[in-house]
C-alpha cells in the first residue's frame, strides 16, 4: 500500500499502516513532521552497505545514497535501525537527507587505539546475547555484552543456544544458575532452535519492539534468527569441530520482520567486545558489588587493600566470588581508560592514581627487605 505525503503533518503514516510493523508510532511521526513539510518520506534503515542503504518506506523498500549524512563523528553514521528522511519517489538517485534522533544505540569501542566507538544497532528495545552451550561458557564475555546492553538503554536478555547438546537437565540447570548469578536482573533462557525448544518463550519475551541479536561467530545467531522469523532468511553453516567457532555467515546487519510483531536486527559475529563509555552499564551488571561498596569506610574505596572495605569483606565471607570482583575491576579499568582517551582531566587523575600505587608498591617492597616500615597511603 502506497501513501503520498503532503506538507501537512496530519498526512503522515498512522500506526495502522505498514510502517507500524517496523516500529513507527506517533512519537516518530511528531519527530518527522519538519521533514514531511519538505516533501520527504519516512523510512527505517534495514541494511547499510558501502555508502548505500536499504530503507523500508510506505512505498516499499528503496535503495538510497548516504552521501548527505556522513558526519565526522562515527557514532552518527547511518546504522541499521535508524529512522530516516529520504527523497520522494520521483527522484533518481534517491538520498537519505536526515536521520531522526535515536532513542537508543548499541555501541562498542573500535579495534583501533583511538577513542572511537562503533554503533552496531539503533533504536533497540531488547538486546539478546546469544551464548553457545557447545563450548565452555565465558562468563566474563557475558558481563561485557551486558554492560554495553544496559548502557545502550535496551533491556538485555541472555539466550543459551544449542541446549540440545546438554541433555542432562541437572547439568543444564547449573549452567543457567551460573549465568543467572552473572546477570542480575536479566532474563536467562535456554533455546534449541534445531529442536524448536524455547523459541516460543523467547519470541513472547521480546514483544513487539526492536531486538538486536548479538554474539560470537558460532553462537547460533543465524539459526536462532531463522527460527524467530519462521523461515530461512539467514545463511547457516556448521561450526568448526576443533573449537566450535563459526565462519561469519552474517556479514551485514539486517533488520527482519518477526511474524508475531516486532523486528529483529541480526549482526555479524563479534570477536571483540570492547567497552565504550559504559560506566553505568558496568554498575548495572555488578549491582551486588555496587551495593557492598556503599558500606565501605572510604567513599572512593578502590576495593583493593583499603581498611574497612565492605567489598573485600564480602569476598572473605564467601558472599562475593573472587571471579566477579576481578571481572568488575577489569571492566572498570578498561572503561576508565577508554573514557580517559578523550578526557584530559580524567587521564591526569588516572595517571596520578597509578603513581600513588607504584609508590605504595615500592614502599611495601622496601619494608619486606627491612628498610623501613610500610604504611599504606590514605585513599584519595
Amino acid at each position: 500500500m502506497s501513501v503520498s505525503l503532503s506538507s501537512s503533518p496530519s498526512s503522515l503514516p498512522s500506526p495502522s499502516l505498514p510502517l507500524a510493523a517496523y516500529g513507527w508510532d506517533e512519537d516518530w511521526a511528531d519527530a518527522f513532521a519538519p521533514y514531511a513539510e519538505r516533501g520527504l518520506l519516512p523510512g527505517r534503515v534495514v541494511r547499510v552497505d558501502r555508502g548505500l542503504c536499504d530503507v523500508v518506506t510506505e512505498a516499499g523498500t528503496v535503495r538510497a545514497d548516504t552521501e548527505f549524512v556522513v558526519p565526522r563523528d562515527p557514532l552518527k553514521v547511518v546504522c541499521t535501525g535508524d529512522w530516516a528522511a529520504v527523497d520522494p519517489e520521483d527522484l533518481d538517485p534517491r538520498y537519505v537527507r536526515a536521520l531522526l534522533p535515536r532513542r537508543t544505540a548499541f555501541v562498542r569501542s573500535t579495534s583501533s587505539k583511538r577513542s572511537e566507538g562503533q554503533i552496531l544497532a539503533a533504536n533497540v528495545d531488547h538486546a539478546v546475547v546469544a551464548m553457545s552451550l557447545a563450548v565452555e561458557l565465558d562468563l566474563g564475555r557475558i558481563e561485557r555484552f551486558l554492560a554495553l546492553a544496559w548502557e545502550s538503554g535496551a533491556q538485555p536478555v541472555v539466550v543459551l543456544t544449542k541446549a540440545d547438546l546438554v541433555p542432562d537437565p541437572v547439568a543444564l540447570s547449573y549452567l543457567v544458575q551460573d549465568v543467572t548469578t552473572t546477570a542480575p536482573g536479566v532474563p536467562v533462557l535456554t533455546v534449541s532452535a534445531h529442536e524448536d525448544e524455547g523459541v516460543g518463550d523467547l519470541a513472547a519475551l521480546l514483544g513487539h519492539g526492536t531486538t538486536v541479536l548479538l554474539g560470537a561467530s558460532g553462537a547460533g545467531k543465524s539459526t536462532l534468527a531463522n527460527a524467530l522469523v519462521g523461515q530461512d532468511v539467514m545463511d547457516v553453516r556448521a561450526t568448526r569441530d576443533m573449537d566450535g567457532k563459526g565462519r561469519h555467515t552474517t556479514t551485514t546487519r539486517n533488520l527482519l520482520l518477526l511474524p508475531d510483531g516486532g523486528v529483529l536486527i541480526d549482526t555479524p559475529g563479534l570477536r571483540g567486545v570492547g567497552l565504550f563509555d559504559a560506566g553505568d552499564g558496568v554498575g548495572q551488571v555488578f549491582t551486588e558489588i555496587e551495593e557492598y561498596a556503599r558500606h565501605c569506610r572510604f567513599q572512593d574505596c578502590a576495593h583493593e587493600r583499603e581498611p574497612g572495605c565492605a567489598v573485600l569483606a564480602a569476598v572473605d565471607d564467601g558472599d562475593l566470588p573472587v571471579r566477579r570482583l576481578d571481572s568488575y575491576r577489569k571492566l572498570v579499568r578498561e572503561n576508565q581508560w577508554i573514557v580517559a582517551k578523550s578526557d584530559a582531566r580524567l587521564r591526569a587523575d588516572i595517571r596520578q592514581d597509578w603513581k600513588r600505587k607504584r609508590a605504595e608498591g615500592r614502599a611495601a617492597g622496601e619494608a619486606k627487605r627491612g628498610r623501613g616500615a610500610w604504611r599504606p597511603a590514605p585513599p584519595r
